[in-house]
């Protein structure tokens, strides 16, 4: 390969940076079918759970989207999808919804009785969003509801209240109606933690509040069905908190994005091969190395994967087979998802994407790479710096504590610690002030202790056992924290034993 080659393949793969999970136009490109995600558009699943980054936003777009919809389904024949027509309409966010003022106000007024106050929430903007469906006469009765401005929270919420249970009668209404015709419509929520940034308790009795809305009435509409997209760390924190049968009815169906490390190389595969020609060219080029894959006309090359090992040659040919000159450095190909993995090890599509994004900028910089190579181990390694960098970036974007967090632990630097170095040196000094000094950047936490553990839950630390904590690397960099004997003269990360 020459250096224009390389260079040109390099132009690509940077170019695209931050699409890893389905930006405008190209998710056809990026989205991997997985059959156990797919079950997703089953009419049963209502709970969809995967942690930031696990593809939850990408499968709206593809249940949204006919043709899109119907070629994932064509890799994934068990799936038990609903026959007839149907209609994939957002729940949340959706045009012209509350506003964050509205919604500020709602919650702070209706704290004493947020419960019931937040499922009937749920209620009035699930009618709104089905206006396109109710007959003229229902739509006229209610115009008020249905047409004054959906920023107005409480006002639209009196509407609600007004209207007593003749709302419940139109969507029953409806319900028949959608069956006699055998048809479907499925209302999806996603996006969630965008609902209240800066308050984690009022953000999780909005959530409570729809899952506790459609566990009560879920069973009651055979064809007004709902998808609720959850982060992982928000399920186990608000949905446990639902009590009752029907919640567990929901939890049993519902279906969890897991990224195992063959489907996770497959994701990256298949988004590198159709970036253009000369990439799945490149692809395709070696003789041993090869790794097969299938056409599909709406979602373009599709690699075929048995296991992750099928995907070991190619890899090896992108970036190296060692982390070094020699394989004393390690192996590339178990490196790159090791040091992604977050506390839980877990990995998600968007940072390994990410991670090679980043090294192909860095890589055009400083072109290093040899042989059939497109990446050297030290834009690799490099990258991962950068990664970090966004991930704790977004992170703080959701989390908006995370900066305080961060400056404390600064304090004791060196990671691994023992627990006591966390609370005691790190958290507890100055609590009470610490905890109330902005609303906006409220804890989601009443004790050091407590805030730990969200940590942990979170993947942000990692128990190592023997009562010490560690950081992955996915958030050591953007934490400006450092390892141990971690990292060299030469700027030369080495992997955490």
């Amino acid at each position: 390969m020459t250096n224009e080659d390389r260079q040109e393949l390099l132009r690509a793969l940077r170019s695209d940076a931050g699409q890893a999970e389905g930006a405008k136009g190209r998710t056809e490109y990026n989205f991997y079918p997985i059959t156990e995600h797919l079950r997703a558009l089953e009419p049963e699943v209502v709970l969809i759970v995967g942690d930031r980054g696990a593809g939850k936003s990408q499968l709206v777009a593809v249940a949204r989207d006919p043709d899109l919809r119907e070629a994932a389904l064509r890799r994934a024949p068990s799936v038990q999808f609903a026959r007839g027509e149907a209609a994939w309409i957002k729940g949340y966010p959706m045009e012209y919804g509350p506003s964050p003022f509205g919604l500020q106000n709602f919650v702070l007024s209706h704290r004493d009785h947020i419960k019931a106050a937040a499922q009937e929430f749920w209620f009035t903007y699930l009618f709104r969003v089905l206006r396109g469906l109710l007959p003229e006469d229902t739509a006229v009765r209610f115009a008020r509801l249905l047409d004054e401005p959906g920023a107005e929270v409480e006002e639209r919420f009196a509407d609600r209240l007004r209207a007593g249970d003749s709302l419940l009668v139109a969507l029953d209404n409806l319900d028949k109606k959608l069956t006699s015709e055998d048809r479907w419509v499925f209302v999806m929520y996603d996006e969630l933690d965008t609902l209240y940034y800066s308050d984690w308790w009022a953000m999780g009795a909005l959530i409570r509040g729809l899952i506790g809305f459609w566990a009560s009435h879920g069973r009651r509409w055979s064809r007004i069905r709902p998808k609720i997209f959850l982060r992982t760390d928000f399920y186990r924190h608000h949905g446990s908190d639902v009590a009752g049968a029907e919640i567990a009815k929901l939890a049993a169906t519902r279906v969890e994005l897991s990224w195992s490390d063959k489907n996770l190389y497959g994701a990256l595969l298949k988004h590198i091969a159709n970036l253009n020609d000369a990439w799945f060219e490149y692809c395709n080029r070696g003789k041993g190395d090869k790794v097969r894959f299938e056409y599909d006309s709406v979602l373009k090359n599709i690699p075929l994967l048995v296991k992750k090992e099928d995907a070991k040659p190619l890899v090896d040919r992108l970036v190296g087979p060692y982390m070094g000159a020699t394989k004393g450095k390690g192996e590339s190909f178990p490196w790159i998802l090791d040091h992604l993995r977050d506390g839980n090890g877990k990995v998600s599509p968007r940072s390994l994407v990410l991670l090679f994004e980043n090294a192909a900028v860095l890589e055009l910089g400083n072109l290093r790479a040899t042989g059939a190579q497109v990446l050297s181990h030290f834009s690799l390694r490099n990258a991962l710096d950068k990664v970090s960098e966004s991930y704790v970036t977004q992170a703080a974007d959701e989390f908006h504590w995370l900066p305080m967090v961060r400056e404390r632990l600064k304090a004791i630097s060196q990671v691994p610690w023992e627990s006591r170095r966390v609370i005691e040196l790190a958290l507890k000094a100055n609590w009470d002030a610490w905890s109330a000094q902005n609303p906006e950047q409220r804890l989601p936490a009443d004790t050091p202790r407590e805030l730990v553990d969200v940590l942990l839950e979170l993947g942000i630390l990692r128990d190592r056992g023997g009562d010490k904590y560690d950081v992955p690397d996915l958030y050591l960099h953007g934490l400006g924290l450092k390892r141990k004997g971690g990292v060299s003269k030469g700027g030369t990360r080495q992997p955490p034993r």
